[in-house]
């Protein structure tokens, strides 16, 4: 084997072996300054679902969690409730949720996966204030009329128990239903599309 035959085998394999160093080192340089592009911990942990335990929640009862900032209702109605739901129409800015505020899934009466749960932004569509969850019917400052529902007090929205408008308010339109899912019977996944049950 001649001299330049030696050199050029050993120059090609310090070619390859600097080009490997080189590119394991490079990616140690660049997996940084990439990764601080990526969402933070607190901010993937803001968007993520929310596991609500609904096993306690008495008929008529609303809880309250909180998902992406936002408060989110789960309410338990009663029969009457749903009854009372079907009486409403005819003074509802939209009754049969045209407007997409809600999963298709929720598209129906209740706004809902099942009947007995509503599921809903608790956010005004006026302003965003939070409205206040009033489930007395006929109290004397909502009227012989109500039946129960959510009041917004900064400017006097109404919205009954499917989370409907009310015509002549402020509000444009239906309170917002997130996506949700339920994990069985007695837990709902906020913030995951799940379709019907």
């Amino acid at each position: 084997m001649s001299a330049e035959g030696v050199d050029l085998k050993r120059r090609r394999m310090l070619t390859a072996a600097t080009s490997v160093v080189g590119a394991v080192g490079a990616g140690y340089v660049v997996y940084p300054f990439l990764a601080n592009w990526a969402p933070s911990a607190k901010a993937k942990a803001a968007g993520a679902p929310v596991e609500a335990d609904i096993s306690k929640l008495e008929e008529g009862a609303m809880l309250r969690v909180k998902w992406r900032g936002k408060p989110v209702w789960i309410v338990h109605r009663t029969q009457k409730n749903l009854d009372d739901l079907k009486t409403l129409s005819d003074r509802l800015v939209d009754p049969n949720s045209e407007m997409p505020q809600q999963p298709d899934y929720c598209k129906n009466q209740y706004r809902s996966i099942k009947p007995e749960y509503l599921v809903a932004i608790g956010i005004c569509t006026h302003l965003g204030c939070s409205p206040t969850y009033r489930p007395d019917v006929a109290p004397a400052d909502l009227g012989a009329d109500w039946v129960g529902g959510f009041f917004c007090p900064c400017h006097g929205s109404r919205f009954d128990l499917a989370a409907r408008v009310f015509k002549n308010v402020p509000a444009p339109k239906n309170l917002v239903i997130p996506a949700h899912k339920y994990l069985s019977d007695t837990t709902i996944l906020v913030g995951e599309d799940g379709g019907a049950a």
